[in-house]
């Protein structure tokens, strides 16, 4: 169970949201937080692998790279 307090102004475009489609409030704040908690994640990967590709513990490759090795280079 998740209790917030949110601005009045979200709160109102919320309600409003609610209301002009026939969804619950929770319906909109679980959706906007599985998605913002995505984009989290992802960003929190992509730092991870930066930090070891600048500390040169994981390297990058190019595409050109990739295709040569996967056997896709033309």
């Amino acid at each position: 169970m998740l209790a917030i307090r949110l601005p009045e102004e979200i709160e109102a475009r919320l309600n409003s949201l609610a209301k002009r489609t026939g969804r619950s409030k929770t319906f909109y704040a679980r959706k906007a937080i599985l998605e913002y908690l995505d984009d989290l994640e992802d960003l929190y990967l992509a730092e991870q692998v930066m930090r070891r590709i600048q500390s040169g513990e994981e390297k990058a490759s190019t595409l050109d790279e990739v295709e040569a090795r996967l056997g896709l280079a033309d």
